[in-house]
């Protein structure tokens, strides 16, 4: 069966860390560009935005790393006969 989310819209590509702390170091500097300096509220919100993308590609890059070890315990328990 084909379910269908009723939205218009295509998925976003997913983006990795590192991809995202581009994107937050991107937006930091254009808070910081002469074009915004003489508009606080857009300046704090792309400021913000920023700090929120970089927080969370820490996040996940540690759920990714996580991931990662827990598939490596669960490899050498099955090589040990464990799991």
């Amino acid at each position: 069966m084909v379910t269908h989310d009723g939205t218009s819209t295509s998925p976003a590509p997913q983006m990795g860390p590192e991809q995202m702390r581009g994107l937050a170091k991107r937006l930091r500097a254009r808070a910081e560009s002469v074009l915004l300096r003489h508009q606080p509220e857009q300046h704090r919100d792309l400021l913000t935005a920023a700090s929120l993308i970089e927080q969370f590609a820490n996040i996940s890059a540690e759920i990714l790393s996580s991931a990662a070890v827990i598939d490596r315990l669960v490899r050498l328990l099955q090589l040990a006969g464990g799991a």
